[in-house]
């Protein structure tokens, strides 16, 4: 039986989680997690001098949070973009005092073990990462009597990018990304994943449960799954923190008779390897 916790990680707006921590240069990526779940994730699942690794680091911040609680890091980003925004971000963070060590490779997830140094094979006490969700991302956005212009909505303009992919290779990539990390997992290590539901032509499309079954094939079990809210908690209420596209998405629906509500929280799935 798995347990379920709630995580308040968005009490304060991404931007100001952000802000003198990361590098304007980072601030276009498309899907980046927030700062506060990668912190909360990384000090519930390991402890100070642990190595935590991401496979699909983007700018880095599960590498900047681990270093900042004294963690070291290792990240594998495709892009080559968001990989020297990743080692600008963590020579950041290094010369504001974070104390941990962390390395950028540029490379595939799919190959993880072959990036990793041989003497962290066996030494990873947490992966943490959240997969693209194909063509689904925020980007940011400005109305005017001329319409929407929307803008840092992509990860790249590389096909081969799983961003651009479709579920069935995204999965399929997840799961050789499973299968990798077992040879760099320390025994009572754990990955974690982020993931949230999106809508495809007005269905729900389950991520996170198929994320549970693409893990199990790889031979991993699902021992938590946790409830990390983009929502500040007010009192008694939940102030959801929308982007433009989802409060977008949402009103098109209720127009069409469809009672679609905000999406206002990522499940955290937490996976061990099965006995």
């Amino acid at each position: 039986m798995t347990s379920t916790s709630v995580w308040h990680v968005a009490n304060r707006p991404s931007q100001v989680q952000r802000r003198g921590r990361y590098l304007p240069d980072s601030m276009p990526h498309p899907a980046k997690m927030l700062p506060e779940l990668a912190a909360h994730a990384i000090s519930t699942f390991t402890k100070p001098g642990d190595l935590v690794f991401d496979p699909m680091c983007g700018i880095g911040t599960t590498l900047v949070e681990a270093i900042h609680l004294g963690r070291d890091a290792i990240g594998i980003e495709y892009e080559a973009r968001w990989s020297a925004a990743a080692r600008m971000n963590v020579a950041h963070a290094r010369a504001n005092g974070a104390s941990g060590e962390a390395e950028v490779v540029l490379g595939d997830c799919r190959h993880l073990r072959s990036y990793v140094p041989s003497d962290a094979a066996g030494q990873v006490a947490l992966i943490l990462t959240s997969p693209p969700y194909g063509a689904t991302t925020h980007g940011r956005v400005r109305t005017s009597r001329a319409g929407v212009r929307k803008w840092d909505h992509r990860y790249s303009a590389d096909p081969a990018n799983l961003a651009h992919q479709g579920l069935d290779t995204i999965l399929a990539a997840m799961e050789a990304m499973f299968r990798e990390a077992s040879f760099v997992l320390a025994a009572d290590g754990v990955v974690a994943l982020t993931a949230r539901p999106w809508r495809r032509d007005g269905v729900l499309v389950d991520l996170p449960g198929r994320l549970v079954d693409t893990a199990a094939r790889a031979g991993f079990r699902l021992i938590e799954r946790d409830v990390a809210l983009l929502a500040a908690v007010r009192g008694d209420r939940l102030v959801p923190r929308a982007s433009f596209f989802q409060l977008s998405e949402v009103r098109r629906a209720r127009e069409r008779g469809h009672p679609f509500r905000v999406v206002a929280h990522e499940d955290v799935l937490v996976f061990g390897r099965r006995p």
